[in-house]
């Protein structure tokens, strides 16, 4: 007979053993019961498509702790969807929703209500608006399905930012609707700030949280006793209300402040902190503009219930929005690496703010002449007239004459576009972090950041194939300023380069690093839940990519935020002075930051252009084929077929070839960009226009990182 201790060593063992699910077939039933698709499921899992098919089909299994999330949706799901008619287990009486359950797993249908609470950070929550006008479908279409995973911050216990509506009702993330009593702006404020729930916490241990967002509805504007649209010549060119607009004048007499920039789309309203408590709201007014559509395509046209998952993906994703996309960018830089952090004083004992190792700092730094605009006061005062760092994306187009007859006959353009090619430059990407430093005849060194004057043009390259280091491809005529990984380029040509002076760092870091590792993880997993994903052979992600738009409005815009989020961040490193009564040589608001950087973003556009012109000259060395035109990161190659696959470069083992352009849905690989018939392109060639601009069926934004 079996002794005590052997029997419990042989329960403990069951015990040990993994959980079990049900059958495969058992799994899909109970998904489709309750009506969520595999899109959905893989975005509560935190994994892939293509994976939860796989759980389904029986081809593999989840592991720890995905297991232990999977088995217990499971279990939920049999109980409320028995099989065979079994009758459901009864349902429990409604109560706060635990923050450790992800929203993901809740159902589809409408905003979840969590029932009121005595604490006081825990805002009274609204029963569900009637909408009869809205679609039956609104509820349960993907962009619902999306909602940001939940804060596990008690502290913002509703997540980051709330939609208002005209009749009180708050959307928050989850599905969650707060019932805000608010009739006037400070009003609005103070109940945002004690009661709502509202706010995300730091991205760094040394950064600050970030304040929470209320973004107003056209009726919810007005019922605050705002316009519903900024009326008056003067108000819609400064984008703000007068000073003594009675909402300005409410704001003021309740002892709150405004920022320089007023009261516009993005207005932020703040006191002093007081100790480590911040007291700040961030408003957007959505009739006013504040989600530009070529960032947000479609949002402000969204239900507040779905406008609020939408942002609330990207808040979690990316940042909880303080302003346009490139605002959100340069904000996201500071949040990731914070100029300051406590330090004790080890004499006195106190603490006070002492410098974060690899930030930008608290003081903006003036940049060496040749890497600033005409209009800098370093220029206009110093009298500087040496000349200017030209590094901006590629608009190129092959000369005509450069043609063959075996490319003209060809029967298609298909132009490739590399996904945000500006932020596959900055990983790893080694900038200054201190004053430049002036030097004469310097010896090379492709390690130091910084800009340098030197002649490259005694450098013969290929005619077909744009010059890696002028943005307008043509050849160099003699000695210019160029960033480091242009002239780095050069050298690993195999050219001498000898630099006749140089204005260089000696404190340098790779600062956009946790800017890259973010952006890139927050648009890779977008497009995984777009039905993109990186398990996907090159014919499967041509035809996801095809139809990803289509699959969820709300999450392909959130896509496009991404995107503008990274060229925009950029662009602000170098923001020019805006209004017609600035004079040249005065200092712009701009200039009083320290991410006014232009040395950073002409490092990120040397490196993106070189490596285009590395992927061009790949190309051509392995398959002969040279590009009709560039385009900031699009380029477009003559084509015997209307698919990339039909030129793009294949060993015989069926994968790609390294070194040139390869299809994939992570930064700096390549996606179709369109189809064009080959005289099509050949004819806006000879009219002197760039067919890479119109190769997508309409008129491409150059954004140049402006």
């Amino acid at each position: 007979m079996a002794s005590e201790e052997e029997l419990f060593a042989s329960v403990d063992a069951l015990l040990e053993e993994e959980p079990q699910l049900p059958p495969p077939a058992e799994r899909a039933r109970l998904r489709e019961a309750a009506g969520i698709t595999q899109a959905r499921l893989a975005t509560a899992l935190k994994s892939t498509v293509q994976t939860v098919k796989n759980y389904e089909n029986g081809r593999s299994e989840p592991k720890s702790p995905r297991l232990e999330a999977y088995q217990r949706l499971l279990k939920g799901w049999a109980a409320k969807y028995p099989a065979h008619g079994a009758p459901a287990a009864p349902a429990r009486v409604a109560a706060p929703q635990p923050a450790s359950v992800p929203d993901t797993f809740t159902g589809p249908t409408a905003p979840t209500h969590i029932a009121p609470t005595d604490t006081p950070a825990q805002a009274p929550v609204a029963a569900a608006p009637e909408r009869p006008a809205r679609p039956a479908t609104s509820s349960r279409r993907p962009a619902a399905k999306k909602a940001a995973a939940p804060a596990t911050d008690p502290r913002f216990p509703h997540g980051p930012l709330a939609v208002l509506d005209g009749d009180g009702s708050a959307y928050a993330v989850g599905g969650v609707v707060l019932d805000c009593p608010a009739t006037t702006v400070p009003e609005l404020v103070e109940w945002t700030l004690r009661e709502s729930g509202l706010g995300a916490a730091k991205l760094n241990r040394y950064g600050k949280d970030s304040d929470p967002l209320i973004v107003l509805t056209a009726a919810a504007a007005v019922k605050l006793g705002l316009p519903e649209r900024l009326e008056g010549h003067e108000q819609r060119r400064s984008l703000r209300l007068p000073e003594d607009h009675p909402v300005v004048k409410q704001v003021a007499k309740a002892k709150w402040q405004l920022t320089q920039r007023g009261f516009g789309p993005w207005a932020r309203i703040y006191r002093k902190a007081q100790g480590r408590d911040r007291q700040c709201v961030q408003l957007a007014i959505l009739s006013w503009d504040a989600l530009d559509e070529r960032s947000w395509p479609g949002v402000s046209e969204m239900e507040p219930a779905d406008i609020a998952c939408v942002l609330g993906v990207y808040a979690t994703r990316v940042i909880t929005p303080r302003g346009s996309t490139a605002v959100s960018g340069l904000e996201l830089m500071t949040a990731l690496r914070p100029p300051t952090k406590a330090v004790q004083d080890p004499a006195t004992g106190n603490w006070g703010a002492g410098y974060t190792a690899g930030s930008l700092g608290t003081e903006p730094m003036d940049p060496a002449p040749p890497e600033a605009t005409a209009e800098h006061p370093v220029v206009v005062n110093s009298g500087w007239t040496g000349g200017f760092l030209n590094e901006e994306a590629y608009q190129w187009v092959r000369d005509v004459s450069l043609l063959t007859d075996e490319e003209c006959t060809l029967p298609f353009a298909v132009g490739l576009d590399l996904n945000t090619a500006f932020l596959a430059a900055a990983a790893r990407l080694v900038v200054g972090i201190s004053a430049p430093d002036h030097f004469h005849a310097p010896k090379f060194n492709p390690k130091i950041p910084g800009s340098w004057l030197v002649d490259l043009s005694h450098i013969e390259l290929d005619p077909r194939l744009p010059s890696p280091f002028t943005p307008d491809g043509t050849r160099p005529t003699g000695p210019a300023w160029y960033q480091t990984h242009t002239v780095a380029y050069a050298q690993g040509l195999g050219y001498d380069v000898h630099p006749i002076e140089a204005y260089l760092r000696r404190e340098t870091g790779a600062y956009l690093d946790p800017w890259h590792d973010r952006l890139k993880t927050a648009y890779v997993d977008t497009l995984a839940d777009l039905g993109v994903t990186s398990d996907l052979d090159d014919r499967q992600f041509l035809a996801a990519m095809e139809q990803h738009k289509n699959v969820d409005p709300a999450m392909a815009a959130v896509l496009s935020a991404i995107k503008a989020t990274v060229k925009g961040g950029v662009g602000k490193l170098r923001e020019r002075p805006q209004g017609r009564s600035y004079k040249e040589g005065e200092r712009w608001p701009a200039l009083e930051r320290p991410t006014w950087r232009p040395d950073i973003r002409a490092a990120v556009i040397s490196k993106a252009r070189v490596n285009m012109h590395r992927k061009l000259n790949n190309m051509a060395k392995m398959t002969g084929l040279y590009p009709l035109a560039v385009l900031s990161d699009c380029v477009v190659y003559p084509s015997p077929g209307e698919s990339p696959l039909d030129f793009l470069p294949y060993a015989a083992s069926g994968k790609p070839q390294p070194g040139g352009f390869r299809l994939g849905p992570t930064p700096g690989l390549a996606k179709l960009e369109g189809v064009q018939p080959m005289l099509w392109a050949v004819d806006l060639m000879e009219k002197g226009l760039n067919p890479a601009r119109h190769i997508k069926g309409g008129d491409a934004v150059l954004d140049e990182g402006e």
